[in-house]
């Protein structure tokens, strides 16, 4: 057991310099365990009436094992605000054990293989819990929610419990505390020069994919030596944030969004593969249709992001995919070259299934040390993370740090102090909330993880516009949780990873006219002689067997 003695915050060595030894333990049992009494958990520092809308004061000094991803914009400082205030007003310090950014998900490997990972395993998204599930080595963390008030309090106010269950494995169980949203965040859509339009007298608001190409033609009518939209986001995949981003429209999944090429056929009642969809024809139809007319870059699907930004920057160009942190630099770009004009983004259209926005409201979190739940301070450690994560004051507090000292609030409406900068509130500022406070952090802050309110104080007011434009479009249903078992896992693997080339491959020869989509059957028949119904076969039939034991 773990001394309770108060001991400062210690950094040790890269998680990667440790020895990997996997554990052959078995996965949890099929029968969901009874949540453990608090009485049963570690009491030391534990507060006893914690509930929802008390602030988390451990009842005496509490120090947690944390496994701390090292971002390099923001590299870790023992004297940050952040840690100074939480050990002063909640009694809490952490054992630090460092990993680079670059090096993270590996480090991550090796400390839960070897058995040496802390307590708390801090930026872990959905999915990426997965692999080490089988080992025994982390925390079923769905046996201790009870405890956590704020999280059984959100998932519940926010509708969020079909979400959690995508989260369940083959014994019910999930293994990761996710970032909870109260709704999904887009960020990512095309940015226009806002002056060619207004020219042309085009919509910024175009009503469909349709309605944007002819927009394209109209600039490409006026301009006819350019390509209008000259795109970038291909490094891994072809258009991988394009497609990710229009592919909910058509009724499909591709790119970023693509996963593990599985797509829940609600009418059917069964997994599809995404690949083979004539959803996914027509996605790949219409892009295919952007090139042929020149209203693409062929270069879209091969050119370096840094080359798509200059082509716009230059005036080459008046459309590509971007964001709201990356429209910035297209800006910046446009200055430096002495380009005139505005760029701003468009609300994504609505496509042929409609006006629909994928994405999830389960983002980064953290997992726990199956470990953790021995120590003498495990009920405080689970009522700590519930306050930091889950509650409106904790998440506050991580995303902007001390009222009065980092910030002033008037009602919903907080100032960054102007000698602070963060996200481009206050250019020019000498500090930054994150790299000279620790707040802003994405161990602390589960990736903006919290209420639309709290989500949008720190956005610029374009930006706000941009996500409110967005909110009409109709979310994107959840499928059903089909979690396989370790062997099944190990079955479909090489499936997966010689499906999703094969399909990338192809999208990109489609898209560029170098294969004809008169080949489209042709196409689905090689899928299918790389194992797709096997694949499915094993897919859907954990979804029933999930569905039977769970439903």
């Amino acid at each position: 057991m773990r001394t309770t003695k108060k001991r400062p915050l210690a950094l040790a060595a890269t998680a990667a310099t440790l020895a990997l030894a996997l554990t052959a333990c078995s996965g949890g049992s099929d029968e969901a365990a009874e949540t453990p009494e608090a009485s049963e958990l570690g009491q030391v520092g534990a507060m006893e009436d914690y509930d929802v809308g008390t602030t988390f004061v451990a009842t005496e000094p509490v120090s947690f094992g944390l496994m701390y991803r090292d971002h390099p914009n923001y590299p870790l400082k023992n004297d940050w605000d952040i840690l100074t205030k939480l050990e002063e007003n909640q009694k809490v310090t952490f054992d630090i054990q460092t990993a680079p950014l670059s090096d993270w998900q590996q480090a991550q490997s090796i400390a839960i293989g070897a058995g040496n990972a802390p307590d708390i395993i801090s930026v872990t998204y959905p999915g990426q819990e997965v692999p080490f599930v089988a080992g025994g080595a982390i925390l079923p963390v769905s046996d201790y929610v009870e405890h956590m008030p704020n999280f059984q309090d959100k998932v519940e106010k926010w509708g969020l419990e079909a979400d959690i269950d995508r989260l369940r494995q083959e014994d019910g169980k999930y293994y990761l505390l996710p970032g909870l949203r109260e709704s999904v965040r887009p960020s990512y859509s095309y940015a226009v020069r806002k002056d060619v339009w207004e020219q042309l007298g085009l919509s910024l608001e175009p009503e469909t994919f349709e309605d944007f190409a002819a927009d394209l033609a109209k600039v490409k009518a006026a301009y006819p030596t350019t390509f209008p939209l000259s795109d970038r986001w291909s490094a891994n995949g072809p258009l991988e944030a394009t497609l990710n981003v229009a592919a909910p429209n058509f009724g499909t999944a591709a790119g970023w969004g693509y996963g593990e090429g599985t797509w829940w056929d609600e009418d059917a009642g069964e997994f599809v593969y995404t690949g083979a969809m004539d959803e996914y024809r027509d996605l790949v139809e219409y892009y295919h249709g952007l090139v042929a007319d020149g209203l693409m870059d062929p270069e879209s699907l091969t050119q370096e992001d840094d080359q798509a930004i200059q082509k716009m920057a230059s005036g080459q160009t008046f459309a590509q995919l971007t964001n709201d942190q990356e429209i910035l630099k297209v800006r910046t770009a446009m200055t430096e070259v002495g380009t005139p004009g505005e760029v701003v983004m468009i609300r994504v259209p609505a496509g042929p299934a409609g006006d629909i926005q994928a994405g999830t409201r389960l983002v980064s979190g953290v997992m726990l040390a199956a470990s953790a739940a021995e120590e003498d301070d495990f009920l405080a450690m689970l009522q700590f993370l519930d306050w930091l994560y889950y509650s409106d004051e904790g998440l506050e507090f991580a995303k902007w740090g001390v009222e009065g000292e980092t910030y002033t609030k008037d009602g919903d409406t907080r100032t960054l102090n102007p000698e602070i900068d963060q996200n481009g509130l206050n250019p020019g500022a000498p500090k930054a909330l994150n790299v000279d406070f620790g707040y802003h952090n994405g161990v602390w802050m589960l990736e903006h993880g919290s209420s639309d309110e709290l989500d949008r104080s720190m956005l610029r007011p374009e930006v706000v516009e941009f996500v409110e434009a967005m909110s009409d479009k109709e979310l994107a249903p959840v499928p059903p949780p089909a979690p396989l078992d370790e062997l099944e896992r190990e079955q479909v693997s090489l499936w997966q990873t010689g499906l999703r080339d094969h399909v990338l491959q192809n999208t990109a020869a489609f898209i560029l006219g170098q294969r004809p989509l008169t080949e489209w059957d042709a196409y689905v028949t090689e899928l299918e002689g790389k194992n797709l119904q096997q694949y499915l076969d094993v897919v859907n039939g954990a979804q029933q067997r999930y569905e039977e034991k769970n439903g």
